[in-house]
């Protein structure tokens, strides 16, 4: 309906709009299957299977500032849009007044007097053209794309924390192995000694264990503090101070991993269901709407206004007919000469629409780009994947045969070295590769529309 909406808007107004050619299907959809993603993916992050994930974007959308206040920017734009639809109907104004006079003369001396009166005046611009109209169907679209920003930051907002979320699992998952990686050092370090102070082996040997021992150890502070610190960014986006979700974060289940299948829909289904762009076609519609208002003001108005008055000596006496006044006026205004102001208002606004057409095209392009490259990146990923995980488990084996020929002294303490350093270097790809997926996954939810439903 609102892309029937916009094409209805670009042909009244007679601006320039390059169509964008939907495709009828995605280029990289692999093995996912296609079906409307609106349901499946409303929720996204539960399909990850984390209960602890599950528990940080809820209290997120609850309690985060960032959707506090686009909520009260919808309430703001209620407002207006109210604001501007009281205009079609008549304003009225009621006052009294009570009067007191004093005067004096040679034969009367002072005198007083005093007067009532009371009066309800109205006054009402006949909207024969249109402009209060177009201007609320302007206030009602700004309402509209608010309404839409709301889902926008909630969206952005679950995506970006299981994006810091992985990103601590991995984390802690490389702290793991390098500890482990430390472990494994430490008793090829022993050994080395032992073996020098057997005559076995010389001081090279010996300190070239302990500076690969003491090379791991130097790594793991540098990831204690990039857990700390993503910790303190879950907090944040949770709308909580620093350290309050420590707790509920500790253990976990380690890296998400992204469902086995997806139901991805058709390009015109995400485009439907993305709030970006739903947003960008709210504001061509407010451009548009801005647009016949200022082209009719170029037309004449009409005003009518009337009065009821009510005045005499005592107000006991208001309830006499006789104190009665009434007058109705009517009169229509027309812009004779305005110095070219109304053709300059109406060129900056027909601008202004422009703007917005172009822009709602580049956030249709910029979503079917979105789309596809992480189709591509949730591809790519998986086969680097499972590429990876053959080669560290060889890597696994190939370093324990080291160690173990090692201790037999059938070979040197560089090779072990090279065993070690292969390992490690591996096994960090591997959980890289696979925070990368993960990525790539909330990435596609994200390209999608996913995050938020009509009854969020």
């Amino acid at each position: 309906m609102l892309a029937i909406l916009l094409a209805s808007c670009t042909m009244d107004s007679g601006l320039s709009s390059k169509p964008t050619p939907l495709p009828a299907e995605w280029r990289n959809t692999a093995n996912f299957p296609v079906s409307s993603p609106s349901r499946d993916i409303s929720r996204w992050w539960s399909r990850f299977n984390d209960p602890t994930l599950n528990r940080l974007i809820a209290s997120a959308l609850k309690d985060n500032p960032d959707v506090s206040i686009a909520s009260s920017r919808v309430r703001e734009s209620r407002a207006r849009r109210d604001s501007e639809a009281a205009g079609l109907f008549p304003s009225i104004n009621g006052g009294t007044s009570r009067n007191t006079g004093r005067s004096r003369n040679d034969l009367a001396g002072t005198t007083s007097a005093t007067s009532y009166s009371a009066s309800l005046d109205a006054s009402w611009e006949i909207d024969l053209f249109g402009r209060r109209r177009s201007a609320i169907q302007s206030a009602a679209a700004n309402l509209g794309a608010a309404e839409e920003n709301v889902h926008s930051v909630r969206a952005s907002l679950a995506a970006e924390i299981a994006t810091t979320y992985t990103t601590l699992r991995a984390n802690e998952a490389r702290l793991a192995v390098l500890r482990k990686n430390v472990t494994s050092r430490e008793e090829t370090a022993q050994l080395a000694t032992w073996r020098q102070q057997a005559g076995e082996a010389d001081s090279l040997e010996s300190s070239q264990a302990q500076s690969s021992l003491e090379s791991a150890r130097a790594a793991i502070p540098s990831l204690q503090q990039a857990i700390s610190q993503g910790r303190n960014q879950l907090a944040l986006l949770a709308g909580r101070e620093p350290g309050a979700l420590d707790s509920m974060l500790i253990g976990g289940k380690g890296i998400p991993n992204p469902p086995n299948s997806l139901a991805i829909g058709i390009p015109a289904d995400v485009l439907r269901q993305r709030p970006d762009v739903r947003i960008a076609g709210y504001q061509v519609l407010a451009a548009a709407a801005n647009t016949r208002a200022a082209n009719a003001a170029r037309y004449p108005s009409l005003n009518l206004s009337g009065s009821l008055g009510l005045n005499s000596a005592r107000a006991a006496d208001w309830l006499d007919p006789e104190t009665a006044t009434a007058n109705l006026l009517s009169g229509i205004t027309s812009p004779i000469f305005d110095a070219g102001r109304i053709r300059a208002n109406i060129e900056a606004v027909s601008a202004a629409e422009q703007q917005a057409i172009d822009a709602y095209r580049s956030t249709v392009l910029v979503a079917l780009t979105d789309t596809e490259n992480a189709l591509i990146a949730c591809r790519r990923s998986a086969e680097r994947l499972t590429t990876l995980e053959k080669a560290t488990q060889l890597a696994r084996e190939a370093d324990q045969l080291a160690r173990q020929r090692y201790d037999a002294g059938e070979i040197d303490f560089l090779d072990v070295l090279d065993s070690q350093r292969t390992l490690l270097s591996l096994e960090d790809n591997l959980l890289s590769t696979r925070t990368d997926r993960t990525t790539a996954y909330i990435r596609l939810y994200q390209a999608l529309g996913g995050g938020w439903s009509s009854g969020s």
